[in-house]
């Protein structure tokens, strides 16, 4: 799986300590069937993630906005939505 920490590490890393994101194409992160047919007839290998998979919060900065809407619809987080930094209380 090729991954690479986000550019954008030292502003997450002040909105959400507790979380590490990295960057991923929608195919490397075994998404739910859920969320894989909610994106339609798109090739995964050309959406960007930014995620956190551990934790299952995505930011929405760098999702592509198809994978983020689909997210949104399940059991995934998005860091917006995280209040003001504080850990999730569920995930």
């Amino acid at each position: 799986m090729a991954t690479r920490s986000c550019p954008d590490w030292p502003d997450l890393l002040e909105r959400a300590p507790d979380l590490h994101f990295k960057h991923y194409t929608a195919d490397e992160l075994q998404l739910p069937h859920d969320v894989v047919l909610a994106l339609g007839d798109v090739r995964l290998t050309s959406l960007e993630v930014c995620a956190d998979t551990s934790r299952n919060v995505f930011n929405p900065a760098h999702t592509d906005p198809r994978v983020a809407a689909a997210l949104r619809a399940s059991f995934w987080s998005d860091l917006d939505d995280r209040g003001d930094g504080g850990a999730t209380g569920s995930g």
